[in-house]
């Protein structure tokens, strides 16, 4: 006798598109912590950049304000840039100020203040940011001396003072026209010091006749600073050349910034974790739900069947005392009749086969009597094990008659069941494996957890297996494929099985034969 268990309950759709949702809103939560993370370090940046443009705007303002004649003294300006440099780390300033400097076009400092740079790196970069490890350096446009984000309309003249310049350093056109480097009219080099009466920066006569240009050329050298105004136009270029800004270029401490950043970093994989940790609990609650509910529709599903059976039950009650009494007349008579002495040969061997057929017809009778039969669980401790032992020796008559082997094993676990409707479990899905398996053939028995208060028992044996067609229809009752079943064997144990609230299903035991598998028995210590 072969039946088909009824295929485990897997996750619906509904369950399926519930994760996917799940999983869709925390890949969503990533990704909008990811944005805010890149939006949070920008506006660092930025903010690095602004006090950048506040320190430019202010040496901009200064500069204005030193310039004369297009020009700044660098013994005035230098002490600017130190003070600048010095204040970074007030509290008006989110990162301190590490370095200022003011680049002429060929990338050389004309004043700078504060740790060390590399000038040349910076201007062939070709980049306004350059950010490394712990600084960033911000360095402004070279064309047109744009020394601040908004920029100076006019160049702007770094010189030293006239404190820095001797007469060696000037070279002067001589009325007689010739050039005279380093020594003044009578040999004699005289340094600043020595400036005639006529103001700073006016040479002391020689021979109480000083060189003095005329014309255009003494128009131009009277835009110079005093003490730079008989300096040859040649070398007067080259100094304006080498002292006019060109660019600045500021270098801020990424201190703040970068703990910003890690700050935020945490702070937002805080929330990933924590929202996948909500996506996971929402995932199994419902999980759970979809288990208490599978379970309560097992067991509303086994409180009709048994109210079903109860009504059955009263007709096959009925019947079988309206059938009883004619079976036993009939199967009385025929052998009476058997036992007649003077009845011939043929009419005997008829009326064994009449008691033959009347009691297999008996037997249906009481497996329907027993199929229609309420369950009534009366749950108690059941040592699985032992049960399974005692059944195996109950049918031991059966096993020597097959040659069959049977092998036990697994967890030795206790179920809280029925103990007389758990050994008729055992009993007709081990007949049903006795039945399939051939001469010599083999079963095994095994009892496992799956849980902690959950376990597993599996009937294997090595015959034909059950056809993957025949599956859907093997708990129909009068389903059968073995020629002496009546088909309710099996029946009888979905019955038992639901009645307690577990689930039975058949496999295919690789390489042959069949698997019967009950699970969702509740362990008890």
């Amino acid at each position: 006798m072969r039946h088909s268990a009824r295929q485990p309950m897997k996750g619906s759709p509904r369950t399926a598109s519930l994760y996917v949702l799940l999983a869709a809103v925390w890949l969503l939560v990533a990704g909008w912590q990811v944005e805010e993370h890149l939006r949070i370090r920008e506006a660092a940046r930025a903010d690095l950049r602004n006090r950048a443009h506040e320190v430019a705007d202010t040496l901009s303002a200064v500069m204005r304000a030193l310039r004369f004649r297009d020009a700044v003294l660098q013994d005035r300006l230098q002490p600017v840039l130190n003070e600048l440099v010095n204040e970074g780390t007030n509290a008006a300033q989110s990162s301190e100020l590490l370095s200022i400097a003011l680049l002429n076009t060929a990338g050389d400092p004309v004043v700078a203040a504060g740790a060390p740079m590399d000038f040349k790196q910076i201007v062939l970069s070709q980049k306004n940011e350059l950010w490394r490890d712990h600084s960033v350096t911000f360095v402004n446009p070279v064309e047109g001396a744009q020394v601040t984000h908004e920029g100076v309309t006019n160049n702007v003249i770094v010189l030293p003072s006239f404190r820095h310049f001797t007469n060696r350093d000037v070279r002067y056109d001589r009325r007689e026209g010739g050039r005279h480097d380093g020594a003044r009219p009578g040999g004699s080099a005289r340094t600043n010091e020595n400036f005639g009466p006529g103001g700073a920066g006016e040479l002391a006569p020689a021979n109480g006749q000083p060189p003095r240009p005329e014309g255009p050329e003494r128009r131009l050298r009277s835009r110079r600073p005093p003490w730079l105004r008989w300096m040859n136009e040649e070398d007067y270029q080259a100094l304006v050349k080498k002292g006019e800004v060109h660019g600045l270029v500021i270098t801020m401490s990424t201190v703040n910034y970068e703990a910003v950043c890690i700050s935020d970093t945490w702070l937002r994989r805080l929330i990933v974790l924590f929202a996948g940790i909500s996506a996971a609990g929402a995932a199994l609650a419902w999980r759970n739900l979809s288990k208490t509910s599978e379970l309560q529709i097992r067991l509303v599903r086994a409180s009709e069947l048994n109210s079903h059976l109860k009504e059955m039950n009263l007709a096959a009650a009925g019947l079988a005392h309206e059938t009883r009494n004619p079976l036993n007349i009939i199967r009385g008579m025929a052998q009476m009749i058997s036992k007649e002495p003077d009845a011939p040969h043929d009419v005997r061997e008829r009326s064994g086969a009449i008691v033959d057929e009347t009691d297999k017809v008996t037997a249906q009778l009481n497996e329907f009597i027993n199929y229609s039969r309420p369950r009534e669980v009366r749950r108690g401790r059941v040592a699985l094990n032992s049960a399974v032992n005692e059944v195996v020796r109950t049918l031991g008559h059966d096993i020597e008659e097959k040659k069959a082997r049977i092998e036990t094993g697994g967890e030795v676990i206790a179920i809280e069941a029925d103990e007389q409707l758990a050994r008729q479990v055992l009993f007709n899905l081990l007949m049903n494996a006795l039945q399939a398996v051939g001469q010599g053939g083999q079963v095994w028995i095994q009892t496992r957890k799956t849980g902690a208060a959950e376990g597993m028992l599996e009937i294997r044996d090595d015959g034909p297996g059950v056809a993957a067609e025949n599956r859907s229809e093997i708990f129909k009752p009068y389903f059968t494929t073995h020629l002496k079943g009546t088909g309710l064997g099996l029946a009888v144990v979905q019955q038992i099985v639901h009645a307690h609230g577990w689930e039975i299903e058949c496999l295919a035991n690789e390489p042959r034969g069949a698997i019967f598998r009950i699970r969702h028995l509740k362990v008890v210590a």
